[in-house]
């Protein structure tokens, strides 16, 4: 087993946390932090050709559509409103062009950049996610390996909404990014923030660590090192509010506790409200840029 660190390659590594699959197969895991990069990873990590058994339940929201009950009901109100904010990050201040979602899902995102003008093309590993997709928008869907194939400086965005942690090969990711973007291009990356208060306070059973699906785990000071050795520069930062409540619903779960709906609300709120001091929300979303000097 390969235990190097996926981004430097380093073997120098402490385990971090020690933490199990609480969402589906109940199996055991650790991050272990590299001491070299800072980066934190998951460890052992399923192969390839597994991975996909992780992902294989009812439960899994982002690529379900026409759910019923009162919590998938208020996950779909949420995204509503974060499909609204989310656009207005990716896209504000530009011109229509042409725009690559890595990690599309059902399309809901993709969708709404089309019906303001923008050309799109959709990243994703999943059929059952794809067919969904290809009912709603024009969009080209294609697999992670058609990238390979597309031009240099093809797009004016590139979007990574809660993706780049679930990437195996995340140096191949971030050159393809560093390659794909044009001259001054926009590249918005959404992650997990392990730093954030809610993470701290659920510890092993914070629910955004989501392993092994999240096998990477990211700080800003992290993040922005890995980018930069890319040329790709930090040049906003901003944050999706909302997944505090959800991530804080979904660890009082796992922990067991009663009325998780009315604790995780109210852990959500106070991460909310440290973070706006310490600026450690439970979602970042960090915008980059490639520039080009004059």
């Amino acid at each position: 087993m390969n235990n190097k660190c996926p981004w430097c390659g380093s073997g120098n590594a402490q385990i971090n946390l020690w933490l199990r699959d609480e969402f589906l197969t109940k199996e055991d895991f650790h991050i272990c932090e590299c001491l070299d990069c800072g980066l934190l990873y998951t460890m052992p990590r399923p192969d390839k050709d597994k991975i996909g058994a992780y992902y294989k339940s009812e439960e899994y929201y982002s690529h379900q559509e026409n759910k019923n009950g009162f919590i998938p009901k208020i996950y779909e109100r949420v995204k509503s409103i974060n499909l609204k904010h989310k656009y207005k990050l990716a896209t504000q201040g530009l011109l229509n062009g042409i725009m690559l979602d890595i990690g599309c899902g059902v399309g809901d995102f993709l969708h709404s950049a089309e019906l303001h003008g923008w050309e799109c093309i959709g990243v994703e590993p999943s059929e059952d996610a794809k067919a969904i997709a290809r009912k709603r928008m024009k969009a080209k869907l294609i697999s992670s390996e058609d990238l390979e194939g597309i031009p240099d400086a093809t797009f004016d965005v590139i979007t990574m909404w809660h993706v780049l942690e679930h990437v195996d090969d995340l140096k191949w990711q971030v050159t393809q990014l560093q390659r794909l973007i044009k001259p001054n291009g926009r590249i918005v990356i959404a992650l997990p923030n392990y730093r954030s208060y809610d993470a701290q306070y659920y510890k092993e059973l914070w629910a955004a660590y989501d392993v092994p699906r999240h096998l990477n785990h990211f700080n800003q000071k992290v993040l922005t090192k890995i980018f930069k050795t890319r040329g790709l520069e930090l040049v906003k930062m901003d944050k999706l509010r909302w997944d505090a409540y959800y991530v804080s619903y979904m660890s009082e779960q796992y922990s067991n506790h009663s009325l998780p709906l009315v604790r995780g609300f109210y852990r959500g709120f106070v991460s909310n409200c440290k973070a706006r001091r310490s600026g450690e929300w439970s979602s970042l979303v960090y915008v980059f840029e490639r520039k080009v000097k004059n």
